[in-house]
């Protein structure tokens, strides 16, 4: 018999031709740029999900509910809470901040890639619960710079910032637990974006590569 006759069967050599979302938790001191970051990763035109976080805090002026934050009261807060809607929360500056788990779910269900950025004190936290997730420390080339930011946003007052500065500093402590670390230089957000989009890449190409599932919380 003619082998030809037959249509040959796609083979494929150990690589899933399937979707390879990935989540990525990006965190670093406040200030550092995280929002912006991901700004210009999107001017890029790199598709992926940002996590919109629930918060009780009051919104900043410019900030849009739903966009910059999910804005709850303490009531609803604590209804999540008790319906099991959070991934894990805690008290920022005061504040209750909490990841809603259809914010990574839903995305993940039709092959986008999440993103999430938080803070350094809930970083390990989410890893934790989205094993298969790639951590990303950002921060500044200098503390100076990381000063200079803060100013320039005009939403704290000096002993504020001091307090900020003190809590960054005992946040790089915490930069050996991060996978990958991505220095947000001054006036070079397109280079920072394009070093998020290697690593969205890179882990989405890994021989270990796994899905993640959001664990019991």
């Amino acid at each position: 018999m003619n082998e030809d006759a037959h249509p040959q069967k796609t083979r494929h050599f150990g690589v899933p031709d399937e979707p390879r979302p990935v989540v990525m938790i990006l965190s670093g001191p406040s200030g550092v740029g995280k929002d912006s970051a991901l700004d210009a990763l999107e001017k890029l035109g790199v598709t992926f999900h940002r996590v919109v976080t629930a918060t009780t805090r009051p919104p900043r002026p410019g900030e849009i509910d739903g966009k910059d934050y999910h804005f709850v009261s303490m009531t609803r807060f604590a209804e999540m809470i008790e319906n099991g809607e959070l991934i894990e929360y805690a008290i920022v500056y005061g504040d209750y901040k909490g990841v809603p788990k259809s914010e990574i779910t839903e995305p993940l269900k039709k092959g986008v890639d999440v993103i999430m950025r938080v803070d350094v004190q809930g970083a390990e936290t989410m890893a934790r619960k989205l094993p298969g997730a790639v951590t990303v420390f950002l921060t500044t080339a200098t503390e100076e710079e990381l000063i200079q930011r803060l100013r320039e946003r005009k939403t704290d007052s000096e002993e504020q910032i001091a307090i900020r500065i003190a809590h960054a500093r005992k946040e790089l402590e915490e930069l050996p637990k991060f996978q990958y670390a991505v220095v947000n230089r001054h006036d070079r957000l397109e280079e920072t974006a394009k070093i998020l989009w290697a690593i969205l890449t890179a882990t989405r190409a890994r021989t270990d590569y796994k899905r993640v599932v959001i664990e019991d919380c």
